[in-house]
């Protein structure tokens, strides 16, 4: 991992090692799931389906910081700069490869979900293909 991913990760840590500041339910591994999120939103994918272009992070996660505590993550995130997409893609997928490295099976839900998602982005990138959105609909509530 970057040095910049590793001081993130570090703050991160160390402010949920206060458990005051954890939320129900609250696991570890949460942490580089929301950090993943947060690369994919910063990256913006063309590639990303509509509905997932913006995953959506945690309100539990987010309400655990004062605005001024989270603005010095957000502002290493920001820094983050890489020009191409399958560069970028490439840096998410490293990520949530050695994050999930970390953690036991019970402790991976979330991030695998977010490695099905980019997985699934990835092999748009291979195959070129175009996005296509998703339509989630009720089907009691279709006539």
């Amino acid at each position: 991992m970057n040095t910049k991913t590793e001081t993130i990760l570090e703050l991160l840590h160390k402010h949920f090692s206060d458990e005051e500041k954890q939320y129900s339910e609250f696991e570890s591994s949460d942490i580089e799931y929301f950090v993943g999120c947060m690369f994919y939103n910063h990256f913006a994918f063309s590639k990303a389906l509509d509905n997932l272009k913006t995953m959506d992070l945690s309100y539990d996660f987010l309400s655990a910081f004062s605005d001024e505590e989270f603005k010095e993550i957000e502002q290493i995130v920001q820094s983050i700069l890489i020009e191409d997409e399958l560069q970028k893609l490439e840096f998410l997928q490293k990520f949530i490869e050695e994050s999930r490295k970390k953690y036991t099976k019970s402790e991976l839900y979330l991030l695998d979900r977010l490695a099905y998602h980019v997985n699934a982005m990835a092999q748009r990138y291979e195959k070129n293909a175009e996005v296509v959105h998703i339509d989630f609909q009720n089907p009691l509530l279709r006539k």
